[in-house]
């Protein structure tokens, strides 16, 4: 394939998107532009920093747009790079009809799910919130109706019982190689096959919240468990003791005989709470400002009595009804 021949901008701001944005430079495809977000302030000093996509592209010397939203400049800004194939990953603005017309052979997503599951703002984090044992990404034509764009090809990723919010986007990311590497040259020939997504299959994800941390001991543990291992990185999970936010790390599903929220610590510093469908099993613990710690270490230096009942809190629901906005 003649890369000359072909100029590809990629619109995206997470790291996710790197390993096929390498993949393609390696294969001598490189991206003629890109767009992405604006430089945000991040860090104790809240100091300005560029996205990780944002600096990629200025390492290689990718030519690089950020607007606080595209508007009619970035359009024309693409028409006049001759830019005919458009690929979107991650990067978290409304597409308009004209931006999406720029490139002759189309705008295409990778979105990171099993398409119609999980359309939305969140799908890594909450597929595995919810208890999925197999997601994947999903190649589709963005069209003006969230996520809903007719699928080009899939690649399933499986979920492991180790796997954390993170791990499965690392996962997910490099799930975007052999995807991308078997449709590209059909995308750029306008050849591709696509297939209508089934509407009635279709489910919302929304973008998470510091609420979706909260902790409901009337659910059952693995639903607990799973939501510690999607939210680890944000907005973590954490339960209220007397004034105290205390955040949980790892844990696991036993089978202890409690009382939803209620705490037992045996003699080697295990703990335990009741859920309700068998019991939360607590293998670390961190308190506000401090470190992470295992739950054996941090109950020397902080008490957790044996018989507290622990607050439950409002779990609000991840999955949401339809939604309309054409985000890609």
């Amino acid at each position: 394939m003649n890369s000359k021949k072909h100029r590809i901008a990629f619109f995206g701001s997470d790291e996710i998107a790197l390993p096929f944005l390498h993949g393609l430079m390696e294969e001598g495809l490189g991206i003629s532009a890109t767009l992405t977000q604006p430089d945000r302030r991040s860090g104790r000093g809240r100091k300005l920093k560029p996205n990780p996509i944002k600096q990629w592209a200025i390492e290689i010397g990718i030519p690089c747009r950020d607007p606080q939203k595209p508007s009619v400049e970035e359009t024309d800004w693409l028409k006049s790079l001759d830019i005919n194939l458009i690929i979107v990953m991650a990067y978290g603005h409304i597409l308009k009809r004209d931006l999406l017309e720029v490139a002759p052979f189309g705008c295409f997503n990778l979105h990171a799910s099993l398409l119609p599951a999980y359309r939305g703002a969140s799908p890594i984090e909450t597929a595995l919130a919810l208890g999925e044992k197999v997601t994947g990404v999903t190649l589709m034509r963005v069209v003006p109706k969230m996520d809903a764009g007719p699928v080009v090809d899939v690649e399933q990723v499986q979920v492991s019982e180790e796997d954390t919010g993170a791990t499965l986007r690392e996962k997910i990311g490099f799930a975007c190689l052999p995807l991308i590497g078997r449709n590209l040259e059909d995308l750029l020939s306008g050849q591709s096959v696509e297939k209508p997504q089934n509407e009635g299959q279709a489910t919302y994800c929304r973008k998470l919240t510091k609420t979706d941390g909260f902790m409901d001991f009337s659910a059952p543990a693995q639903c607990l468990t799973d939501r510690i291992r999607a939210f680890r990185s944000w907005p973590g999970v954490s339960f209220l003791f007397g004034d105290l936010r205390i955040r949980v790390g790892k844990s696991s599903v036993g089978d202890h005989a409690l009382l939803p929220g209620e705490v037992v610590c045996d003699g080697e510093g295990n703990l335990s709470i009741g859920t309700g469908r068998g019991s939360l099993i607590v293998h670390e613990l961190q308190k506000p400002g401090g470190k992470m710690l295992a739950t054996q270490d941090f109950l020397r230096g902080f008490a957790i009595p044996n018989g507290t009942i622990l607050e439950s809190e409002f779990m609000p629901d991840l999955l949401v009804s339809g939604k309309s906005n054409p985000k890609a």
